[in-house]
């Protein structure tokens, strides 16, 4: 995808309420790796849901990985949590870090003045 526009660059970082992280099996990871990490993935993990940091945590429908949606201020923190897993001290797992907010065309229904609604390459922004 392309980079972010300059509106999604200034806005992003002022109004992140979480961090969705994607994990994806390494090329070349086999089955069997993943499954014998999994028990202490899933202990560390329901650990972090229990102290609020995952908010949400989904299953790819590709079976490569998994999504969560952590609640966290930045993607540096996302990363600090994610990379103490288990299967990322294994190794096992790429991360691709997405900060995410509120969406910010609602900003029109309660009359607040938006940023510029176009991206340089002319493509609105959200």
């Amino acid at each position: 995808m392309a980079e972010p526009s300059p509106t999604q660059s200034q806005t992003s970082t002022a109004t992140t309420t979480g961090v969705f992280a994607l994990l994806t099996a390494k090329p070349g990871v086999k089955r069997e790796q993943v499954m014998a990490a999994i028990p202490a993935e899933i202990r560390a993990t329901v650990q972090l849901y229990l102290e609020g940091k995952i908010r949400e945590w989904h299953s790819r429908d590709d079976g490569r990985g998994a999504v969560f949606l952590l609640n966290v201020k930045d993607v540096a923190e996302a990363s600090s949590i994610m990379e103490a897993l288990p299967l990322a001290q294994e190794n096992l797992m790429d991360h691709e870090y997405i900060p995410v907010g509120p969406l910010m065309p609602l900003r029109l229904l309660l009359g607040a003045s938006q940023p510029s609604n176009n991206s340089a390459d002319g493509e609105p922004s959200v």
